[in-house]
């Protein structure tokens, strides 16, 4: 990678957040839990994500989970309706922050995503899976119906494959889940982490500017008209062909 400084690392309670070069990277640390993301999880990840949003250090987030499964879900410790209502808020806050980063996000999901794991890795720009992981919704099968991810998931898929996917909460094969959306690439479990790298090198190989315009245009076309969206590309294109011609003098 361009551009090496220091490694800055630091362990916040289940998960591991570190600076490196050009990478953003969130490791999953709480294996004897099935790597279930708590509130404090989420909230030093979101500190990071909204830090980047207003002065990136970053190109990259790379999510990744130590132990044999990347993530069960997340931590359902509010019994009151202000505290469920403030843990349901945060969630999808996170996802927001997520989605929205400038950083292009990279899933590496080296064993099962279920719930909330498995929608983290589909709101990845990127979404690398081992080819044992089991993914599946769940929470129907305790009585949840899971709004977050229904939130989103229509943007990936199509209606008649996302329904029952999140309502019958039946696992999905990866490359299943390749054929209808909702990740990128199946990986052989030895060859995940290689993988990985491979793709981050290579996006960081392209110009930070374009990247970022690239996404952010990408994000709102998806929300906006057809119309819509080609008012804005006249700007857009103005815009990015002004700082290629300028980088050429």
């Amino acid at each position: 990678m361009s551009n090496k400084r220091p490694s800055d690392a630091r362990t916040p309670l289940g998960v591991v957040i570190d600076h490196a070069a050009d990478v953003l990277t969130f490791t999953l640390d709480n294996p004897s839990y099935g790597n279930e993301v708590t509130g404090a999880m989420l909230d030093d990840m979101l500190i990071e994500l909204r830090k980047e949003a207003t002065k990136p250090r970053a190109r990259v987030l790379r999510i990744r989970a130590r132990g044999n499964v990347f993530c069960t879900g997340r931590e359902r410790a509010g019994r009151t309706l202000a505290a469920i209502r403030r843990e349901s808020a945060r969630l999808i806050k996170f996802k927001v922050a997520l989605r929205s980063s400038p950083l292009i996000s990279v899933a590496e999901v080296q064993g099962d995503a279920l719930g909330f794991g498995f929608g983290l890795a589909i709101v990845c720009d990127f979404a690398l899976v081992a080819d044992h992981a089991s993914l599946a919704f769940p929470e129907m099968r305790s009585g949840l119906a899971p709004v977050a991810i229904m939130s989103y998931l229509g943007e990936y898929m199509l209606p008649r494959f996302a329904f029952p996917l999140i309502f019958f909460g039946e696992p999905v094969d990866p490359h299943r889940a390749q054929q209808i959306g909702l990740i990128s690439r199946v990986c052989p479990p030895a060859r995940l982490s290689a993988e990985a790298h491979a793709l981050v090198e290579r996006i960081l190989r392209l110009d930070p500017s374009a990247v970022r315009r690239c996404k952010s245009f990408f994000l709102s076309a998806q929300q906006n008209s057809f119309d819509q969206n080609c008012a804005l590309a006249v700007d857009a294109l103005t815009k990015g062909s002004l700082a290629l011609v300028a980088k050429k003098k």
